[in-house]
């Protein structure tokens, strides 16, 4: 089912208030210390003993950049002593082999996805290195059926290089861009041509990668609706298979970096929805199809495909075409999920060295899923993904009668119904185009855990 969507201001500014983002379901506010090492090893026991274990999926993070984004409230580490990588690595493949130990070698790993900070923060040896390490630890999917994806910074990298990763088995790329115009880059700190980003994107069509993705971020400071508008010109006219459009969340009280960025050069909060309203009809009468979430794919690609089909996923790396796996975190303040549990490792690098020469596995915090937390994570997944919420599917599964069981979620989707976002019939919650945006806040009313006690800061919802 293709997903429709329609921008209302006057509802869009109505729901506009902060919420959670649901790459997991309990959110990570409601992680807690009491998980430990023991927790997950279990978890890890119990996956395998599963009458069909799950594929693997991998995720690594590089905190290292070599410059301060001032927008980024991402785990990173600010060095050009690039020796502090080579440290970083040989302490990942130490961690890579211990968490390879407690999945069966039988299971495959067939996803795959370096973050950051800036993953070619690393050589193409050191790469080439821990992909090394991957394959002789775990049970690599060597067709390119597999999803392997990594964060690009254009600056970063030349051309060969991404032939190169290629060549590594990577199949799918995002490319950083956030934007183009050289005010709004100098008032972030992050300098960056068309040029460089446009060979990069054409460097990645002649290696053949599956998937080319290119992020940008509305509401930065000295943005204006003609400025925008000539990036997204820039992009479209690159043609990448997916373009991700992410709001700005201006926190400088919880940001550090982000008080470097004048005040007096933030857009009035009104922009970011002329913004929003400008990328959406530029994307679409471009060919885009809404995914989701501030995501938009060509029409054939897999993203755009699954969305139609009913098999798209979401996890804590964003949407995915894979079946759902169990994920593995690996290095500092990475999170997992195996089986019915959550993982987060510890956030510092020297309580990540220093866990890892203690013989144990990083893990910081966690959470173990309910019976209650499984059946609503499902729930807002479909919501999420599919846009519709079958009841008979859960009845069936569950043995439960939905609208009975849910009744307080359904209730607060009462204004929600009154004003054309959602639809509820006898078997179905059907997401109209008018709440497409308001995705997040449909999701809310599942959320258990919302309320006076909840936890956690969150972003705006639009």
């Amino acid at each position: 089912m293709t997903q429709k969507i329609s921008f209302n201001r006057t509802l869009i500014e109505k729901y506009d208030r902060p919420g959670p983002r649901y790459t997991s379901y309990p959110t990570a506010p409601q992680f807690h210390q009491a998980f430990a090492m023991d927790d997950y090893q279990a978890a890890a026991k119990a996956s395998n003993a599963a009458a069909e274990p799950k594929c693997l999926s991998v995720y690594i993070h590089i905190p290292f950049c070599k410059s301060l984004c001032y927008y980024c409230a991402c785990n990173k580490i600010i060095t050009h002593k690039t020796e502090r990588a080579v440290e970083y690595l040989q302490y990942l493949k130490r961690e890579i082999a211990m968490q390879a130990a407690l999945f069966d070698k039988s299971r495959k790993l067939t996803q795959l996805h370096l973050g950051g900070g800036t993953p070619t923060y690393l050589t193409s040896e050191q790469l080439e290195d821990l992909m090394n390490t991957l394959r002789t630890s775990f049970n690599l999917d060597d067709s390119d059926d597999h999803e392997f994806s990594l964060e690009v910074d254009p600056r970063t990298v030349a051309p060969v290089q991404i032939h190169q990763l290629r060549a590594l088995g990577f199949n799918r790329l995002s490319f950083g861009v956030q934007d183009f115009d050289e005010a709004v880059q100098a008032a972030v700190n992050r300098l960056q041509s068309e040029e460089q980003t446009r060979e990069l994107v054409q460097a990645a069509r002649e290696a053949q990668f599956k998937s080319v993705s290119v992020d940008l971020i509305y509401g930065l400071p000295l943005q204006t609706i003609q400025s925008f508008d000539v990036t997204l010109s820039k992009i479209i006219d690159m043609r990448p298979d997916r373009i991700a459009a992410y709001s700005y969340a201006h926190l400088p009280e919880l940001v550090r970096a982000q008080r470097l960025i004048r005040p007096q050069d933030m857009p009035p909060p009104e922009r970011k929805l002329e913004l929003l309203e400008l990328t959406i009809e530029r994307l679409t009468s471009a060919g885009y199809i809404y995914i989701g979430m501030d995501h938009f794919a060509l029409p054939d690609d897999e993203l755009a495909l699954a969305r139609e089909n009913g098999t798209l996923q979401r996890n804590f790396q964003g949407y995915s075409t894979h079946a759902d796996c169990d994920l593995i975190g690996i290095g500092v303040s990475s999170i997992g999920k195996v089986g019915d549990t959550y993982s987060q490792s510890v956030k510092e690098l020297s309580q990540y060295y220093a866990r890892l020469d203690s013989g144990m596995l990083p893990i910081h915090r966690g959470y173990n899923l309910s019976e209650d937390d499984v059946l609503r994570r499902e729930v807002i997944l479909d919501l999420m993904c599919q846009g519709r919420i079958d009841f008979c599917k859960f009845e069936d599964h569950y043995g439960i009668d939905f609208k009975s069981y849910f009744a307080d979620a359904l209730d607060q989707l009462a204004e929600p119904v009154a004003d054309g976002l959602v639809a509820i019939e006898d078997n179905e919650l059907l997401l109209l185009p008018e709440g497409q945006l308001m995705l997040r806040n449909v999701a809310m009313a599942f959320d258990a855990y919302l309320g006076a006690a909840q936890k956690g800061n969150f972003s705006r919802t639009v």
